[in-house]
């Protein structure tokens, strides 16, 4: 651990009164742009370097309030927007989620379709409304005055998702609360059900993001996807549904493409964020290229 986070980490502590006097050293437990904290039954929350030219803490607070008011996410206890500083409720005997675990653990794409499904039925109302086209626009205005390049043809590919565009507003969904940033390890699994954590990225989004987003996040295969749509709907989904969810696969790769440039920029220090990027559009277009991707989006425009 770092001294400054050291540091900032025994400030927050000690301003913090419920945490102050509790015994025992403080355990990191990870995060990729933030540095997250074991201390007792809490888990502490410090904010990453750079995350306030695009994270919203007042909004992230409220929706992670909210989250746990839905049963889906652990206590809040403590949030300053101003600081980024969070507070939650440790979930005991949890197991962290991987892309090897979400391929392992029996019945895992389902719990983690079940905790979406109770999450975007819940009537919650997050402040933020998270809309794919305008966060490709904000995240390249921030780029523009950072020194990092983009990769060739991305400007290409935005210019050619016209179509998936018109075709989700042929038949525009319903809003619903939603994560909008399934990292497996965002996924808490204790058997019987998923709990989900870190709501930075959250907002009232169309609910197939959260499904596409996670396939694409977890690695799923055809028969993981199948499992997934299937728990979520209690049913078969319509060809429709799948087109939503498969268009985002190749939608969330575009937009996070750019969120690993902007780690980039930032020097986080916590991946090789250049590679990180180039995947990402390499398997959007990859996704996009493939003829089936072109019925998907049929079936979308279709309703």
């Amino acid at each position: 651990m770092l001294e400054t986070d050291l540091e900032l980490l025994k400030s927050s502590i000690k301003s913090i009164g419920f945490l102050d006097g509790i015994k025992g050293e403080p355990v990191r437990l990870g995060g990729l742009t933030n540095k997250v904290f074991r201390l007792g039954d809490y888990c502490v929350r410090l904010p990453g370097k750079g995350t306030e030219e695009y994270i919203n803490r007042a909004h992230e607070a409220v929706a992670a309030t909210e989250a746990a008011k839905a049963g889906v996410s652990p206590q809040v206890l403590y949030a300053d927007p101003s600081s980024g500083v969070m507070v939650t409720r440790f979930i005991d005997d949890a197991v962290t989620m991987t892309p090897e675990l979400f391929r392992s653990a029996k019945g895992s794409p389902a719990r983690s379709a079940r905790a979406f499904a109770k999450l975007h039925q819940s009537g919650a109302v997050f402040p933020y409304r998270f809309e794919l086209f305008n966060m490709i626009e904000e995240y390249l205005a921030i780029l523009a005055t950072k020194d990092v390049s983009l990769p060739e043809g991305y400007h290409d590919v935005v210019a050619g998702s016209e179509i998936v565009k018109e075709a989700l507003n042929a038949h525009p969904t319903m809003l619903a609360p939603c994560h909008c940033d399934p990292l497996c390890e965002n996924f808490l699994d204790v058997g019987e059900r998923m709990w989900i954590v870190d709501w930075e990225y959250s907002g009232m989004n169309d609910p197939m993001w959260d499904l596409g987003d996670l396939s694409v996040e977890a690695g799923f295969d055809q028969a993981q996807d199948d499992e997934m749509m299937t728990a979520y709907f209690g049913r078969q989904p319509r060809a429709s549904e799948t087109g939503r969810m498969i268009i985002y696969k190749a939608m969330c790769d575009l937009l996070w493409t750019l969120w690993g440039l902007i780690q980039l920029a930032n020097n986080n220090p916590a991946d090789d964020f250049r590679a990180y990027a180039g995947g990402r559009f390499a398997r959007c277009t990859s996704l996009m290229v493939d003829s089936a991707f072109n019925d998907h989006v049929a079936a979308v425009a279709k309703g």
